[in-house]
């Protein structure tokens, strides 16, 4: 397919409406719409086509409580690390939507992955993660394009979060995305 004039302009616009996001309406996202934004995820590109990350809806009350109580302990830690007015100013930072944000995904790298038989990444296996973060960057752009915004949330201990998930051994967290219609 040749791409257009069109198709740049939107896309340019699809990025320069990327931003990270931190205010959330709470209204739900439809399901046809999730399975969209699955499926464009699935066509970001991979090492070897590898396709690593898994993607945890997080519903439960409390799986989300316990993330958040994770993202309590992790954000006064990371403000010990100020003093005086710096502090201040990063504990009146808007850091999460978790409270408010209807979709919760934890997205993690399966590094015990078989598709790609290891093509790419023999040497570099960090690149089972870039391919995660592709996919991320990927879902968030969809995401944008259908009107929905995304916020990434870092400041988590990935262990804590790993314990809440109860996922397998070989997977780590790389990303913890919200997402909901936002204030533009």
């Amino acid at each position: 397919m040749k791409m257009t004039q069109d198709h740049r302009t939107a896309l340019s616009g699809i990025l320069r409406w990327r931003r990270d996001v931190r205010y959330f309406r709470p209204d739900p996202i439809d399901p046809s719409v999730l399975q969209r934004l699955r499926q464009d995820m699935d066509r970001a590109p991979s090492v070897g086509n590898a396709r690593p990350w898994r993607v945890v809806h997080v519903e439960s009350a409390l799986a989300r409580t316990r993330i958040i109580e994770v993202f309590e302990r992790c954000n006064a830690e990371a403000a010990q690390a100020y003093e005086g007015a710096s502090r201040r100013d990063y504990l009146a930072l808007k850091l999460a939507g978790l409270q408010e944000a209807p979709v919760h995904l934890a997205v993690c790298t399966d590094h015990a992955v078989r598709e790609g038989r290891g093509l790419g990444r023999r040497t570099m296996p960090e690149t089972l993660a870039y391919s995660t973060v592709m996919a991320i960057h990927t879902l968030w752009l969809a995401a944008r394009s259908e009107n929905i915004g995304l916020g990434w949330v870092f400041i988590l201990d990935p262990d804590a979060v790993a314990a809440v998930l109860d996922g397998p051994s070989s997977r780590s967290l790389t990303g913890y995305p919200l997402s909901r219609s936002c204030r533009d």
